[in-house]
């Protein structure tokens, strides 16, 4: 296309024909009420033929005028005749070519030519820019681990203008999902391989604590990295540690238990070998909470200590949202749930420091809940910050317990020493 422009430009077509010749002061008939002259319809090809000889006669040859007109001032109101127009001397200025065409064409030659040159060559101005572009994450470590980084979007923050512990807990149930992807272990269920599929069996987690350091801000990066490995006979180990990208400094570390269940009878299964087989293969044995809290969780908040207040939440249902894959309420509810019944001072003055959850039974949509708080206060801290620890348990209104749960809280603003990276 542009080798065709920048051809034409040297190798014009037949010229315009000639404005007809008119009297001083008389206006063209095509002239409308703006003064701009309306263009006429394009002669015909025989008509064309016969203008082309004559067309060049009406191109303005300049004149010397020594009586103070401008040569163009003449050419306007004496156009030469037809014999004195093949006479004109056939100077270089009127053989040269249209170059603002030319121009035109190798203008548009080179701008095609930077543009598929930045889509190329591109570079990200920021180093945080698209970081793990797609957010499809990566295998790393030999194969052992799965690597996976977040943006913390506006709608993931809370009052306090940081990420949510619900928002840090979907990015460790995201990773581990597509850690099984990634692996090409990912079968019909939610995390199922694909010999789980055929048995009916998937994935439950049973015990569940998590350690975090520092919550992120909105449109900071974090990286996830994740692994499993064996817990007992009959259950799986999988671990977490979150950083931010930019500084390496750790945001938070988990650990979590799983047990199998069956689909269809609702009832905790033993690994078959075929299974064992599929995910061996990947186990990483190393722990990212080394100090685990194996602490026992309270029965029911029964304590009557000076220390102690109790906080009840009832009425809560389950929405048709809350539920996933395997049509029971995701664990990532629950934490929701548990501080609910917890107090409002609390959630005002301290962030959430830590957490154990102990899964006791699944929860489905039909079942309506009760929280259970009781606060303890604890003056350990060398500052003399008052310190909290809560107890909690997360029941259904007909008497079974769903979750057992322990946290800690420091007060907002407390300086925390940072953890130094890993060298993952």
């Amino acid at each position: 296309m542009a080798g065709s422009i920048a051809a034409s430009a040297f190798y014009p077509g037949p010229p315009a024909p000639p404005a007809p010749n008119r009297g001083l002061g008389e206006r063209p008939d095509n002239l409308d009420v703006r003064g701009i002259t309306a263009a006429k319809p394009a002669p015909s090809s025989s008509a064309a033929v016969r203008a082309g000889g004559r067309t060049r006669a009406y191109a303005a040859v300049p004149k010397v005028n020594g009586g103070g007109k401008s040569a163009l001032a003449d050419g306007e109101h004496e156009p030469l005749s037809s014999s004195a127009a093949a006479q004109a001397p056939r100077t270089f200025y009127n053989q040269l070519p249209d170059w603002s065409m030319l121009l035109a064409a190798i203008t548009t030659i080179f701008l095609a030519a930077e543009k598929q040159w930045t889509l190329i060559d591109w570079k990200p101005k920021r180093p945080d820019m698209l970081v793990d572009t797609f957010g499809f994450g990566r295998i790393i470590h030999d194969g052992f681990m799965f690597r996976q980084n977040f943006s913390i979007r506006s709608y993931e923050i809370g009052a306090d203008r940081t990420a949510s512990i619900e928002t840090l807990m979907n990015h460790l149930q995201e990773t581990a999902l597509n850690h099984v992807k990634s692996a090409g272990l990912l079968g019909d269920g939610f995390g199922s391989t694909p010999e789980m599929s055929k048995r009916n069996l998937f994935w439950v987690v049973s015990q569940m604590q998590a350690v975090v350091e520092r919550y992120p801000c909105w449109g900071d990066t974090v990286e996830v990295n994740t692994w499993v490995g064996p817990h007992g006979k009959n259950g799986m180990r999988r671990d977490w540690h979150i950083r931010d990208s930019m500084t390496g400094q750790t945001v938070l570390k988990a650990t979590s238990k799983w047990v199998m269940m069956n689909k269809l009878t609702r009832k905790l299964a033993r690994i078959p070998d075929e299974v064992r087989t599929e995910i061996e293969p990947y186990f990483f044995q190393h722990s990212s909470i080394e100090d685990e809290d194996s602490r026992k969780l309270p029965k029911l908040p029964e304590h009557e200590r000076a220390t102690s207040a109790k906080y009840v939440r009832t009425g809560l249902t389950p929405r048709w949202a809350d539920l996933d894959i395997n049509q029971h309420v995701n664990n990532v509810k629950y934490i929701g749930w548990i501080l609910e019944s917890a107090p409002i001072s609390i959630l005002e003055n301290h962030e959430l420091a830590g957490m154990v959850l102990d899964y006791k039974r699944e929860c489905g949509r039909d079942n309506v809940l009760e929280s259970h708080t009781t606060v303890y206060t604890d003056c350990t801290d060398e500052s003399g910050e008052t310190t909290l620890h809560c107890e909690h348990l997360l029941r259904l209104e007909s008497g079974p317990i769903i979750v057992k749960a322990r946290t800690t809280w420091r007060p907002k603003g407390t300086k925390r020493q940072e953890t130094v990276s890993l060298s993952w």
